[in-house]
């Protein structure tokens, strides 16, 4: 176990300007990166970007729940409270997850399910967001730094998954009723993007070429999506990654999206055609079992009827 360096969390942490506080009761603000080092409580990564991975462990042993029977993936610090032993497990990452592009969902999917997967290994706080960690440099909490060694989330899901930890692919696929964390901004991206399409393709049929007021109409949609999306989580999303995260959704859909590139007249010929050859799959299939049912159901009839059994 190495000896706690500021040198080290300053290499691994990477917001310029944090939020952070000395009294969580009494509320978080935005400071200096040096300011914010005095304090007890900083944000543990820049807005838009992840690359720590933050597990509460609210328990009186969290120490040695970190530490046990994971020498080869043991996180990078555990800081821990040293009036009741809770503690706050950090795993860094050699590469940065962006939480807001939308053409980088995956990844971030991805992230949030080896969060989960070391939340499971250590049996931390279900309902811990991960947008504030204790500041391993303060003199009130106990810092044990572990590694300096960075992590990928291909090296953390080997471990985890030989360790029986991974949630399974199920787990990404399934609709929380109160998503934390990573998860409030996968499930953003997986609800909203099917409303998205819908009012873009919408917005198209008016033209036969996207106008100013299409693009106003479209920016002006995908903001009333996302911010009311927000406003169910119980922990909101700060206001900046709901901006950059509205700008992604409209980067793509006007520069990616071929319902929007489309002239209206392309995209009614492609619907039609679209809607032609799923019914004519849809009739042959209908139509060929269909007719075969009714023509042995009738030779059956007729083999009794012959028989005197009918």
């Amino acid at each position: 176990m190495s000896t706690a360096s500021t040198e080290t969390w300053g290499q691994m942490w990477l917001p310029l300007w944090p939020l952070a506080s000395d009294d969580l009761l009494q509320g978080i603000y935005r400071t200096s990166r040096h300011n914010a080092l005095e304090l007890r409580y900083i944000e543990a990564n820049p807005q838009s970007l992840s690359n720590l991975l933050v597990v509460d462990i609210d328990h009186p042993d969290a120490l040695m729940r970190a530490m046990w029977n994971r020498k080869a993936w043991q996180p990078n610090a555990v800081v821990e409270n040293p009036a009741n032993g809770h503690a706050h497990a950090v795993w860094a990452l050699a590469e940065p997850v962006t939480r807001t592009e939308y053409a980088r969902r995956k990844p971030l999917a991805y992230a949030a399910a080896v969060t989960e997967g070391l939340r499971r290994s250590v049996d931390g706080d279900k309902g811990y967001s991960g947008l504030i960690t204790k500041n391993p440099t303060h003199d009130q909490w106990e810092a044990s730094w572990l590694t300096d060694h960075l992590y990928n989330l291909d090296e953390l899901t080997e471990h985890l998954t030989v360790s029986d930890f991974m949630p399974p692919d199920s787990w990404q696929r399934t609709k929380r009723k109160n998503p934390v964390g990573l998860g409030r901004n996968c499930t953003l991206f997986e609800t909203v993007r099917w409303d998205v399409y819908r009012v873009a393709r919408t917005i198209r049929k008016r033209n036969e070429h996207p106008t100013p007021e299409d693009r106003h109409d479209l920016e002006a949609a995908i903001v009333n999506l996302c911010q009311g999306m927000n406003s169910t989580f119980s922990e909101a999303l700060p206001a900046s990654e709901i901006r950059a995260t509205i700008r992604s959704f409209y980067k793509w859909i006007t520069t990616r999206y071929t319902g929007w590139l489309d002239s209206r007249t392309t995209s009614q010929s492609k619907s039609a055609a679209y809607h032609r050859n799923t019914g004519r799959k849809g009739g042959l299939k209908g139509g060929v079992v269909s007719g075969q049912v009714r023509r042995q159901k009738a030779l059956e009839r007729v083999s009794m009827l012959e028989a005197g059994k009918l």
